[in-house]
């Protein structure tokens, strides 16, 4: 999907991609969007972090380093997986015409907010949900960007960026 847009993900093309016999892709879904959902799906389960990063984001104090730090891993774990996160705006734009695969990205996105949300309070990292939701709208702009037009905002920059946007948003000191 990354490489091809939503378009040129058909059976053939995944039985290609996957290098299995022509027609093995349609006996694992029933349709076009049942493969358009469960590619949704799949980018989850690539981007969730592991059990050590999740439990290092607990180690050491709660404040706005310990934000930035966890906001530069964020960034760089979703910027490496450039394939998933394409397909993923890809996959966005076709909900806008498949109403089963909105109902799964908007369920599934409505869920990883709060998760985050309830994360980093119940953790007692400054901020509050709003302190969330920034940060999620931000950074996922800036991972676009990164992504798509590169020289908007160039490499050496994205640290600064990343670091004095949460100086910006999480309340309290730090650095």
């Amino acid at each position: 999907m990354a490489r091809e847009g939503a378009r040129g993900l058909t059976f053939r093309a995944v039985d290609v991609e996957a290098r299995v016999p022509n027609g093995t892709a349609s006996n694992y879904f029933n349709n076009r969007d049942d493969l358009l959902t469960q590619v949704g799906h799949r980018f989850y389960e690539r981007l969730e972090p592991d059990s050590a990063t999740m439990a290092a984001a607990l180690e050491g104090p709660r404040d706005r380093d310990r934000v930035t730090e966890l906001m530069h891993e964020l960034v760089d774990r979703v910027s490496r997986f450039r394939s998933g996160y394409l397909a993923l705006l890809e996959l966005r734009l076709e909900a806008t015409r498949r109403p089963e695969l909105r109902h799964l990205l908007t369920e599934r996105i409505r869920a990883d907010v709060d998760a985050n949300i309830a994360y980093h309070t119940q953790s007692g990292l400054p901020g509050d949900a709003t302190t969330v939701i920034s940060l999620y709208l931000a950074l996922n702009w800036l991972i676009l960007e990164r992504l798509t037009l590169p020289d908007v905002f160039p490499e050496e920059q994205i640290h600064d960026l990343v670091t004095d946007l949460v100086e910006r948003v999480v309340p309290g000191p730090g650095r």
